[in-house]
């Protein structure tokens, strides 16, 4: 299964593409989409729409795993982010990739055992489980790919949860 996990954002979009197979994780593709923030704010939804319909075409993903958003205090980026979001969404419906969010509980959950881990925590064991010899920057790059093996663990619950209600069938 190749999942796309994406960090979402409007000045800069994380994204990080990995191969779920056989409980190995396989990073196959990984950055971030950067937008000036002299850009009319339209202009740089545009450019993240444009380069995430590249990103799906190049990594043709099975699925797509997206933080949830959470903001306690600016309303004003919250809304931004927001529609970011929705760009990246509108691309992947686009081309039928099927969706999946996540809480930033839930990704450290999945990533370390532990919902309150620390980002460094985070970030080590994401490095750990892609065998990479260092962490991506930015941090949004790396938070992708956190999110991405995230969806693989969730992934494997689910399919496991459907096999015991259905009961096993050959």
């Amino acid at each position: 299964m190749v999942i796309l996990g994406i960090d979402p954002g409007y000045a800069i979009v994380g994204y990080g593409a990995i191969h779920f197979y056989n409980n190995k994780y396989i990073p196959i593709g990984y950055g971030s989409i950067f937008t000036k923030s002299d850009q009319e704010f339209y202009d740089r939804l545009n450019k993240i729409y444009d380069n995430m319909k590249t990103i799906l075409l190049k990594s043709n993903p099975d699925a797509l795993a997206i933080e949830k958003l959470y903001f306690q205090n600016n309303q004003k980026t919250a809304i931004c982010v927001a529609e970011a979001r929705g760009v990246i969404l509108l691309a992947a419906k686009r081309y039928n990739i099927p969706i999946f969010e996540y809480t930033p509980l839930q990704v450290k959950t999945a990533v370390t055992g532990y919902g309150q881990a620390a980002k460094p925590q985070v970030m080590d064991m994401t490095k750990r489980l892609l065998n990479l010899k260092e962490m991506p920057k930015p941090d949004d790059t790396a938070d992708a790919l956190a999110i991405a093996i995230c969806h693989a663990n969730s992934s494997g619950f689910r399919l496991r949860q459907n096999i015991i209600k259905k009961g096993f069938k050959n």
